[in-house]
C-alpha cells in the first residue's frame, strides 16, 4: 500500500541519513517504527499485511554503500566493469516455482485475476522466511537478509536504482541490455526510459508476449551520473 511505502521511505532517509548507522540497521529500525505507528489498530502477525521493495544508495566518505530487498534494481556504472547489477531475485524465483508455465491468462481478464490472487496467497507461505524471500513488511528482521554491499566513488561513472516496473525493458522483455539502459539515462534521463517501457508495454497489453502481474507498474528512477556522485561526496547532494 502507499501509505505504507510513504512512512517507511520517510523514516528510512532519515535514518539512513546518520552516517554511523549501517543500512541494514537503519531499515530494520525503520520497519520497527513503523510497526510502532499501527501495533494498536492492526494485526502485524497476518501475513497479507503491507510490505514494500527497497533500493537504497548512500554516498559516505568515498564509498557508495547500497542495500537491495526484493524486486528492485541496482546498475552501478563501474569505470573498470562496465553496467554491474544488484537485484534480488529471490522473489522471481518462488513465483516460478508456484507458476505453471502454461496457464498464462490475458492480463486483466477475469481467469488472470484469479490466479494473481491464488498465487498472493501461496506466497504467503514463503514471504519472509528461509527458503522464501524477504520483504519489507512487518518483520525487522528481513533488512539483513538484504543485498548489501559498497563501491568506492573512485570507481563509479553513474549509479541508477530502478523500481521493478521501471526496469522491465532489460530484465523482462529482453529489449535492452543494462548498457543501453545507463545510456539512455545518461542521455535522456528517466522520463525516456520510462517513457519507452510504456511504449512496448502498449504493443502487448494481454501480457502474450511477455507475460507478467500488471500490463503497466509503478515505474520509479533515480540516476546519479558522475557529477551528481562526486557532489553527494562533497555534502552537496
Amino acid at each position: 500500500m502507499s501509505w505504507y511505502a510513504r512512512n517507511l521511505g520517510g523514516l528510512l532517509l532519515a535514518a539512513a541519513g546518520d552516517a554511523a548507522v549501517g543500512l541494514g540497521e537503519a531499515l530494520a529500525v525503520s520497519i520497527e517504527r513503523v510497526n510502532a505507528l499501527h501495533a494498536t489498530t492492526c494485526d502485524l502477525r497476518h501475513p497479507g499485511s503491507p510490505s514494500a521493495t527497497v533500493a537504497l544508495a548512500r554516498v559516505h566518505d568515498g564509498w557508495l554503500e547500497h542495500l537491495v530487498l526484493s524486486d528492485s534494481v541496482l546498475v552501478l556504472d563501474r569505470l573498470d566493469q562496465g553496467a554491474t547489477v544488484v537485484t534480488d531475485g529471490r522473489l522471481a524465483e518462488v513465483i516460478a516455482r508456484l507458476d505453471e508455465p502454461d496457464d498464462r491468462p490475458a492480463v486483466g481478464s477475469d481467469a488472470h485475476t484469479g490466479r494473481l490472487r491464488s498465487r498472493v496467497e501461496r506466497l504467503a507461505e514463503y514471504r519472509n522466511q528461509p527458503g522464501g524471500f524477504w520483504v519489507a513488511s512487518t518483520k525487522p528482521e528481513a533488512a539483513h537478509e538484504a543485498l548489501m554491499g559498497s563501491t568506492p566513488l573512485a570507481g563509479l561513472d553513474a549509479a541508477a536504482l530502478l523500481s521493478d516496473g521501471a526496469s522491465r525493458l532489460a530484465d523482462r522483455f529482453d529489449l535492452m541490455t543494462w548498457p543501453d539502459v545507463l545510456a539512455i539515462l545518461h542521455k535522456d534521463g528517466p522520463g525516456e526510459l520510462i517513457a519507452r517501457t510504456r511504449e512496448a508495454e502498449a504493443t502487448d497489453p494481454d501480457g502474450v508476449r511477455w507475460p507478467r502481474g500488471k500490463a503497466s507498474d509503478d515505474a520509479s528512477i533515480v540516476y546519479l551520473d558522475g557529477l551528481e556522485l562526486r557532489r553527494c561526496a562533497a555534502g552537496d547532494c
